[in-house]
């Protein structure tokens, strides 16, 4: 697409974000009084995952989510992201439940329905020229590299699938990761990466070699 009308297709996007967020908000509210009286009851307080991530532009909002690990006890062994996932934990990330606060991020324009997802700030000094091209769009809840593989993927696949959204967005392909996002969600699969309760951090990609 032309310049404007990838600028168009952003404006559609956007509107179409507000109401079915602002609708999704609405039919999920008993779902989500239901998740956050279990979350306290089974991890405790805050009910809430609130974290800094960067959006559009790389400008850092706070990210909303549902609570999946205990707090940090290194007394009772309990300091790793895995150590500190529970069962119920894992449950609520295999069925997506725990996403369901950010539908207000998606409300407040701090995120997209679809797009790369928001990771954290200290990636920012981290990604390559060409990786940091994900910040070119608003985060999404759901995303390409997402239905294609999750936490199965090198970081450097998702963020080639990243780029490649940011580059080819459009209403067919939006609705194509839609769909996709239903069977993934059906499948439960691919949500860690080997030996991790999610993906280990991403420290930057290695630098190829020059050429002469």
């Amino acid at each position: 697409m032309s310049a404007a009308h990838v600028l168009a297709y952003d404006r559609f996007k956007r509107s179409g974000d507000v109401i079915l967020a602002c609708g999704a908000l609405i039919v999920s509210l008993p779902i989500q009084v239901a998740v956050g009286v279990l979350v306290a009851a089974k991890l405790g307080r805050p009910v809430l995952f609130k974290q800094a991530r960067p959006g559009l532009n790389g400008d850092v909002f706070t990210l909303f989510k549902f609570r999946t690990m205990k707090n940090t006890a290194p007394c009772r062994g309990m300091v790793t992201d895995e150590q500190r996932l529970t069962s119920f934990g894992r449950a609520l990330r295999a069925t997506s439940l725990d996403e369901l606060p950010t539908l207000v991020n998606v409300i407040r324009g701090d995120m997209s329905l679809i797009g790369p997802r928001p990771l954290l700030v200290a990636y920012l000094d981290r990604y390559t020229p060409v990786q940091a091209r994900r910040h070119e769009v608003r985060p999404g809840v759901t995303g390409l590299a997402q239905v294609s593989g999750r936490n199965a993927l090198s970081w450097e696949q998702k963020f080639a699938l990243d780029v490649y959204y940011v580059e080819h967005r459009s209403f067919a392909l939006d609705l194509k990761i839609l769909l996709k996002t239903v069977g993934a969600l059906t499948r439960r699969d691919e949500i860690s990466a080997s030996g991790n309760a999610t993906m280990p951090e991403f420290f930057g990609s290695p630098t190829e070699p020059e050429t002469r």
